[in-house]
């Protein structure tokens, strides 16, 4: 097991570029059971940063504190310095891991939804984004295929113009040439303003868009580095990763 590293922040964060996304000694348990341990993650704007573990290893618990779903057994989590609330939620963009989409409903029912909840979200972005796939707004969402599903929910999560886009398992259940789109979509439709955080257990397929990494497993941090520190010692991300659990 690689020595625990989670001490040190991902970019340390001065005046001039307050951290987006920190996580302070933050713990979470559920009873006598730990599920996040001492966890101490700083993330700042312009970065994509891969939460990456094994299924059961934490990624959906923070996201869930990230997002104010869940509160801290200890410790706290701060998104622009304010803690998960009202505030919070106008800066987050978050993609669940569940497909929550209405069925009965239009493409377009969804547009005018997010529209009037997120002060942020651009219609001009979305439409741009569905034309490209040659989804037609008069869709019913219960006539989509679970990839166009997908890529649905994910333009809507990126068509807003977010602080920080949390993105949990996005690619987890498409096919790998949707993968390859919502990557695209991505790494397309945030500014050097913003920064995503991006969980996932398939390392290989986002490998290529991410900045930094977070190794998790059991409940910790084992790593936070820049990517390209690992690449510069002649290795994948993926492949340190399987090396470290042995996978």
């Amino acid at each position: 097991m690689m020595q625990n590293n989670n001490e040190n922040f991902l970019h340390s964060a001065g005046i001039e570029n307050a951290p987006l996304l920190e996580c302070r000694n933050l713990c979470k348990s559920y009873g006598a059971v730990p599920v996040l341990y001492n966890w101490n993650i700083t993330i700042t704007k312009g970065r994509v940063v891969g939460l990456l573990g094994p299924n059961g290893s934490g990624k959906t618990t923070l996201i869930k504190l990230i997002n104010g779903l869940l509160t801290p057994t200890s410790g706290e989590v701060l998104i622009c310095g304010n803690s998960p609330g009202v505030e919070s939620k106008k800066v987050i963009s978050y993609l669940t891991d569940k497909d929550a989409l209405d069925s009965s409903m239009k493409v377009v029912d969804m547009i005018n939804l997010y529209n009037d909840f997120f002060e942020d979200f651009s219609e001009v972005r979305m439409y741009e984004m569905l034309k490209r796939l040659d989804i037609h707004p008069e869709t019913k969402i219960g006539t989509l295929s679970k990839g166009n599903r997908e890529k649905v929910r994910l333009i809507l999560t990126m068509s807003r113009e977010a602080k920080l886009y949390v993105l949990d398992e996005p690619i987890g259940g498409v096919d790998p040439a949707a993968r390859d789109y919502i990557l695209d979509t991505i790494i397309k439709n945030y500014t050097p303003e913003s920064s995503i955080l991006l969980s996932t257990h398939l390392i290989s397929d986002v490998e290529r868009i991410l900045d930094d990494v977070i190794f998790v497993s059991n409940g910790q941090i084992t790593l936070a580095e820049a990517a390209d520190n690992i690449r510069a010692q002649g290795k994948s991300v993926d492949q340190l990763f399987r090396e470290t659990y042995r996978f």
